[in-house]
Parts: C-alpha cells; structure tokens; sequence
C-alpha cells in the first residue's frame, strides 16, 4: 500500500528525518527527505513505514531495527550532502566495474574510509575519483578495513550504471 507524501502520508517524515540525522549525521534527514519534495511513503499493513520513494527511485528502506538501508537515490542524496569522507568507502580503478555490477568490496580494493564507519552502517561506495558507484552495509569497522590485506569492506546492495 502506497500513501502520497500529502495529507496523511506526511505523517512521520519529521520523524525519519530525525532517525536519518541520528544515522548519517547533522542534515542527513533534510537531504534524504527534503520539505518541498513530494515523497511515497510505502508502508506495511500495520502502518509503519517500510520503503521512501521519491520520481527517481528508491531513497531508502526502513528495517524492522529502526536504521534505514539506502537505496541508490538515497546514496546519491548523501554523498551530495555529507562531507567527504564521510560513510564513505573509496576503491581504486580495479574495482569500479564490479562493483558497479553489484559485486563486494574487498579490503585491498579501499584507498579510503571514513573514520566513523562500523560494521552494518550503511555507506557509499565512491570511485576515486568522487563518483558515487554502489551503496552497501560495512562488514568491518573503518580501521579494519584499512588493517586488512583480505576480507569483505562491504556488502554492496545496489551498484550505478557506468555513465558513458
């Protein structure tokens, strides 16, 4: 079942863009969730949100744990927003194409991590060069990743299309 972002469907994006501020950050929420947009909030028989779509995709999903996975709209709206390197795991040129094609990180493959990232955070996947390529969850804590020669960085979710 599926509400507009108007009249009743308006009801608790206050409240997940607090939920989003204490995930991501300061003004996490408002750039997830932004007051002018028009939003679909998807939601589960029992009323509570389960997906937050907006024209150009998925931006997240709320789980049943209280914390959001993002979706690729999601991730392109906090790497926007957030201050590199912020939840962010940054990979060399080797790993770009499978990564885009939704394979894993590896540990060897991250040039860079944000320092606050701690296994199961949500995070974004950026090419070196400042491009959003994937979203996923962290499997290892950010100096874990670095410290590690071998061993999953993250569980990539979604992946972005090369832009050619």
């Amino acid at each position: 079942m599926s509400d507009p972002a108007d009249g009743n469907g308006q009801a608790g994006l206050p409240e997940l863009r607090t939920i989003a501020d204490y995930q991501f950050g300061a003004g996490a929420g408002e750039a997830l969730f932004p007051p002018a947009e028009s939003l679909t909030i998807k939601r589960t028989s029992s009323g509570r949100p389960q997906q937050i779509h907006a024209d150009d995709g998925r931006i997240v999903s709320f789980g049943t744990d209280g914390r959001f996975t993002l979706g690729l709209e999601g991730g392109r709206r906090l790497h926007t927003a957030l201050e590199h390197p912020t939840y962010r795991v940054v990979v060399d040129d080797e790993s770009e194409p499978f990564v885009r094609d939704e394979k894993n990180v590896f540990t060897k493959f991250v040039l860079e991590t944000g320092p606050e990232i701690r296994p199961g955070d949500e995070v974004l996947v950026v090419h070196e060069r400042g491009e959003l390529i994937a979203v996923g969850t962290a499997e290892l804590a950010a100096d874990a990743i670095a410290d590690f020669e071998t061993g999953m960085a993250v569980n990539v979710r979604e992946g972005a299309p090369a832009e050619n």
